[in-house]
């Protein structure tokens, strides 16, 4: 399993939806998170795929629901997400 920095992660979230990285933790959820809306959504699922070289299957992308799960679902694709 490949090992990645929280940070990264932390990173393309607040690129792509456009705030700021401090806001982002395990309780950063989809709809109630700013800027975090369909169309954001796929974007994000583009530059997490761009990031890690992964191909995220369909039922992932709808589960990816907050930050949290989205590092529990990198992890199915053999990323583990650690602090830092």
């Amino acid at each position: 399993m490949k090992e990645v920095k929280e940070d990264v992660l932390k990173d393309i979230f607040a690129r792509t939806l456009n705030v700021e990285k401090e806001i982002i933790n395990d309780d950063f959820k989809y709809g109630e998170a700013p800027n975090w809306d369909s169309v954001n959504h796929m974007s994000l699922v583009a530059e997490i795929e761009n990031e890690f070289g992964i191909s995220l299957e369909m039922d992932d992308i709808i589960d990816m629901s907050s930050f949290k799960k989205a590092k529990e679902i990198l992890e199915k694709y053999g990323i583990k997400i650690v602090e830092g």
